[in-house]
């Protein structure tokens, strides 16, 4: 299968997979990271079909609603990949993009090998932030029954991926602990430039939040 027929099926794929999530980890998120991914792609010089098909496979069975398991989603996506014939070094550079691509805490590095890792990762973040961020966000927090915000709550910096994964804090909390730290943690420069107007906008959204929160606006 060459590679446009492969990334092809693989967009079927997902599409089929991911579709009526409720928790902001839907096919269109996966679209959104897909598309960015190819126009970084593009600007930073990465080779579009790794790129692709990261993008494609990020979250085919994310650690968050698989248990923990930081494993399930390389596993899952290197059966995907050797079931259509791709080629093995292929399969390991999109697993290994995969398996470091998550957030693991504000203490926590998760630095991308390749330039290739570095843009699905970009993309993928940049998904997190801004108004679809804030919208992602709190449909993830519904989806695990967290409250919207608790003002004697305060914001915890997570040191290991331990920790941050047995976070279990109110939704405004994951602003404060992940989205804000997002726009400094961007690899490449394309990534940087968009990041810098959704970051602000979510400032604004939380200056506004807390305003009405207490009363003030």
């Amino acid at each position: 299968m060459n590679s446009e027929n492969l990334i092809e099926t693989t967009r079927l794929y997902v599409e089929q997979k991911m579709a009526g999530d409720g928790s902001g980890h839907d096919w269109w998120h996966i679209y959104r990271v897909w598309s960015i991914s190819k126009k970084l792609a593009q600007e930073e010089g990465a080779d579009q079909t790794t790129t692709e098909l990261a993008a494609l496979l990020h979250d085919i069975a994310d650690w968050k609603f698989n248990d923990g398991d930081e494993t399930a989603g390389p596993k899952k996506a290197a059966d995907w990949l050797s079931k259509n014939n791709a080629d093995i070094k292929l399969i390991e550079q999109v697993c290994e993009i995969i398996s470091t691509l998550s957030y693991k805490g504000a203490g926590v590095a998760t630095p991308m090998k390749t330039i290739e890792g570095q843009v699905v990762q970009d993309a993928d973040r940049l998904d997190a932030i801004g108004a679809l961020g804030i919208a992602r966000t709190f449909a993830y927090g519904g989806n695990k029954n967290r409250i919207i915000y608790h003002p004697d709550e305060p914001p915890v910096m997570h040191e290991s991926f331990e920790h941050y994964k047995s976070n279990k804090g109110h939704t405004v909390n994951h602003f404060y602990e992940k989205l804000l730290l997002l726009k400094d943690r961007m690899n490449t420069q394309s990534a940087k430039n968009i990041a810098e107007q959704r970051h602000q906008f979510m400032q604004d959204y939380l200056n506004q939040f807390l305003k009405e929160w207490n009363g003030d606006a």
